[in-house]
């Protein structure tokens, strides 16, 4: 079972992203959240520094723990999270539409970034993420057959990760991300509320199973000014 202090920690920043507090207000007071949350004084103050480390609030002198704001969804650039296991997190009305899913063989530039034979095929799956009515995400993933076989728009929909890990019993490992600001393409045109935007930020990951099998290549594209990309950083000597 996770640390108590966790646990509140993840109660607390739900309930920020739910609306219950908004930015500027400050939280209630060490001793309400002991009895809110039927604990100690000590694992508050466990809770409430791991706010403060992730940016969620600022402690004040004499005004207490005022909440800063994040309106802009956060993405982890460090994490290895799916937009499924994100959408848990956000409390709000999330949909996924499935624009193309099939097998190609492998062209110069896919065999390139997964390491692969011209023989081997490739799924090739675009999606576009819609967070409370708009689409903000279109995720482009191409994804090695040999390696993650029979997938669906069924699977699409819900989540690819999901099917690898519990109906193909892989292990997702690790990836190799960059991020970078492309001018926006036709595709972004066609798949995205752009609401006037004239760049997307792109995430480019390459991803891994346990054995370091390379098996899919992502760009992720996300309209500015709805995200921030959120990473966590310990100064060491």
């Amino acid at each position: 079972m996770k640390n108590k202090f966790i646990v509140i920690y993840n109660d607390l920043v739900k309930a920020l992203r739910q609306g219950e507090f908004k930015a500027g207000d400050t939280l209630p007071s060490e001793n309400e959240l002991t009895i809110r949350f039927e604990t100690s004084r000590e694992t508050i103050r466990k809770a409430l520094n791991l706010l403060s480390q992730n940016g969620y609030i600022q402690k004040v002198r004499g005004k207490g723990s005022v909440i800063l704001d994040h309106s802009k969804f956060e993405f982890p650039v460090s994490g290895l999270t799916s937009f499924h296991e994100l959408s848990n997190q956000l409390g709000q009305t999330v949909k996924t539409h499935v624009h193309e899913l099939f097998l190609e063989t492998a062209n110069n530039q896919l065999r390139s970034r997964l390491n692969c034979s011209e023989d081997m095929r490739i799924w090739k799956i675009s999606r576009s993420r819609e967070i409370d009515g708009e689409r903000i995400i279109l995720d482009k993933d191409y994804i090695l057959e040999d390696v993650v076989p029979g997938l669906t728009k069924s699977v699409a929909e819900h989540s690819i990760y999901d099917y690898i890990e519990n109906q193909l019993e892989l292990e997702i490992s690790f990836a190799k991300k960059e991020i970078v600001v492309e001018p926006v393409t036709e595709e972004d045109k066609a798949h995205l509320d752009l609401d006037n935007h004239s760049q997307v930020a792109v995430i480019r990951s390459y991803v891994y199973l346990a054995d370091a099998t390379l098996f899919q290549y992502t760009e992720s594209r996300h309209r500015p000014d709805k995200f921030q990309f959120v990473d966590f950083a310990r100064r060491t000597k």
